[in-house]
């Protein structure tokens, strides 16, 4: 991946990181359902481990924006790149519901379309000082880009399982595998990460940097950003492969394949979204492709046949993501520099804890046979996040970079 010209030579190693472990966790969310279901569980309990990965990040998250100014950025993804290596030897050696629910609470795995880890608040707090301007904007939309694009490549890998059954292997060990080679690739994160710049031997981490100016506005935020996530985690990428297994009887590799198409979409739209936000600015770029994606969702959830759902799930694809870079670049560009790290994680750690709470919902209301019920929440309540976010910070000048709102 290639950074903005003006960016830092580390913003490269972060691209680089970013899209390896979009790659696993492209995979991994399509597989999770899949892997638990073949261990014997139903999709309750799908539902369940898949919103304790979104509660431990939440915690994680929290632990970060409170503790974190203690220790350097450098040093806290070296030990999240770890915590990943073990996190994936660890699923592939347990099979009961407990020790997997502990795991996934604690470790890494990723069951949504786009970063919900603690990686996410290092990342773009580092990111935030590798460029500035328009220059950032560009920065986090190549950021996204890496993760939509790799993504979408690790859907197509989903698929090997199935090969390797044709192999002769069995299922479970199969899918297994899978989650080794997510704990080589932590190993790789950990690699590169090493090679970022470490502090000066005079520096001292930087005293605490509370919200202060800025804390009135990364409230505002948060609270509708929970609300998106809160949606949003009804229909994560494991749920979203589970209601199409259920629904259709679709097979692993033709779900695959069809999140690889998703993926690229969302990946292609990440080139439009800078681009979006300089003519119309960076809510209105949020809000009017947000919406249309959402009506596609609920449209999709009613569709009677494959071809119609799958059609109107990649238009949403082609739409629903182009508010993560803008909206990541937003934040940044309306809090003081030394209040970005805080804001990152500040911001995340509510879409996170709202997030956590849906996905055992969803897999509930899957369990109960309303398959079409998740997704038409959704999207009601997304639609109602972009107009109350819209109606908040439509303020902002459009075409240049944002300013406080009044």
């Amino acid at each position: 991946m290639i950074p903005p010209p003006g960016a830092s030579p580390e913003a490269r190693l972060l691209l680089i990181a970013r899209a390896l472990r979009a790659f696993v966790d492209g995979f991994v969310c399509v597989l999770l359902p899949a892997y638990l279901l073949a261990l014997g569980l139903g999709a309750f309990e799908v539902g369940v481990l898949s919103a304790a990965t979104l509660l431990g990040s939440a915690t994680l998250t929290l632990l970060l924006g409170a503790h974190g100014h203690r220790f350097h950025h450098r040093r806290m993804l070296l030990a999240a790149a770890l915590l990943m290596v073990a996190t994936g030897l660890l699923f592939a050696g347990l099979s009961s519901f407990w020790p997997l629910l502990l795991i996934a609470f604690v470790g890494t795995l990723n069951p949504s379309s786009g970063d919900v880890s603690v990686f996410l608040p290092l990342e773009h707090a580092r990111l935030a000082e590798a460029a500035q301007g328009d220059a950032r904007t560009t920065l986090f939309a190549r950021y996204t880009l890496a993760g939509a694009l790799f993504a979408a490549l690790g859907s197509l890998v989903a698929g090997l399982p199935d090969l390797l059954v044709g192999q002769g292997w069995g299922r479970v060990d199969a899918l297994r595998a899978m989650f080794l080679l997510y704990a080589l690739a932590g190993g790789v994160v950990w690699l590169l990460y090493r090679r970022l710049p470490e502090p000066p031997p005079h520096e001292r981490p930087a005293p605490p940097a509370p919200l202060k100016e800025s804390r009135d506005i990364v409230i505002r935020l948060a609270a509708l950003f929970s609300i998106d996530a809160f949606a949003g985690g009804l229909v994560l990428n494991s749920l979203l492969a589970l209601w199409l297994f259920q629904r259709f009887g679709l097979s692993l590799t033709a779900a695959g394949m069809f999140f690889f198409w998703a993926g690229l979409l969302s990946a292609f739209s990440q080139l439009a979204a800078p681009v979006v936000a300089k003519r119309i600015g960076l809510i209105n770029t949020m809000v009017f492709t947000h919406i249309p994606a959402s009506v596609f969702l609920i449209l999709a959830a009613l569709a009677d046949s494959l071809p119609w759902a799958l059609g109107l799930l990649l238009a949403r694809a082609a739409l629903s993501q182009m508010d993560v870079p803008t909206r990541s670049a937003f934040v940044m560009a309306v809090v003081t520099p030394a209040e970005r790290a805080a804001a990152a994680s500040f911001t995340a750690v509510p879409r996170s804890l709202a997030a956590a709470v849906s996905p055992s919902l969803g897999g509930a209301l899957f369990a109960a046979g309303w398959l079409a019920a998740p997704l038409i929440a959704c999207g009601v309540l997304k639609i109602a996040y972009d107009l109350a976010i819209w109606r908040a910070f439509r303020g902002v000048a459009p075409g240049g970079s944002p300013t406080r709102p009044g």
